[in-house]
């Protein structure tokens, strides 16, 4: 995976009279765009609640960001006899040539708020070990 995408696309039911009054102020020019409007609700509920945030990723033991495991990086995991749990806030990635057996011989479990990116068998034989 050389090259990732840093955004997830979501789908949300709006409301019709909200979704009118996102139309009205785009149009008067608060927003370029509806998309522009939702990103700034978003980042705005975000700050207020960052303190919870901060709090939770502390307590939870979680990479905040991005966390990619290679082949190389699981394979000396197995090499030391040592398994890895992929808890991360945000998105993990696993390389495109992890096997699915590699996998599930050093990723303990999974925990990700946010994208989780790896090959499709890998996600399936890790589907046990994944909250």
């Amino acid at each position: 995976m050389a090259e990732v995408d840093r955004s997830e696309k979501i789908t949300i039911n709006v409301g019709l009279v909200d979704l009118g009054q996102i139309d009205l102020l785009v149009d008067e020019g608060f927003y370029a765009n509806r998309t522009d409007f939702i990103r700034t609700a978003i980042r705005r509920q975000l700050e207020t609640r960052s303190g919870a945030v901060d709090e939770t990723v502390t307590r939870r033991a979680l990479t905040l960001g991005t966390k990619h495991y290679s082949r190389s990086d699981l394979e000396r995991l197995r090499a030391a006899g040592r398994t890895v749990e992929v808890r991360v806030l945000g998105l993990a990635t696993l390389g495109d040539d992890v096997s699915p057996e590699l996998a599930l011989a050093t990723i303990s479990a999974v925990e990700v708020l946010g994208a989780f990116r790896a090959p499709k068998a890998v996600k399936a034989a890790l589907s046990g070990r994944t909250t």
